[in-house]
């Protein structure tokens, strides 16, 4: 029987940013446990953001390898069925 272990949740977030704490309440609800990486006041960390996500806005979601997007692209992944698909470790 193989085990599939659950991706890594990463997020790029910034302190009072109201789309990171709805992403992070969403991800909080299905039990998942988010590696938050504050890029307030961290020019390095912001520019490594941008490097992966592409984008510079926060929050920038990552799932494993899979870049998830923002809080939309999270809520919309939620609605589709492909969230609980990408934290269990299966492809989208």
């Amino acid at each position: 029987m193989s085990h599939t272990v659950a991706p890594r949740v990463e997020m790029y977030s910034s302190a009072f940013c109201p789309y990171c704490m709805m992403a992070r309440r969403l991800l909080s609800q299905k039990g998942v446990d988010v590696n938050i990486y504050s890029v307030d006041g961290n020019s390095d960390l912001r520019a490594e953001m941008q490097t992966r996500a592409g984008g510079h806005t926060v929050p920038q979601i990552f799932i494993g390898e899979i870049h998830v997007g923002g809080c939309d692209e999270l809520h919309a992944a939620e609605r589709d069925g492909r969230l609980d698909r990408l934290l269990a470790g299966e492809a989208a």
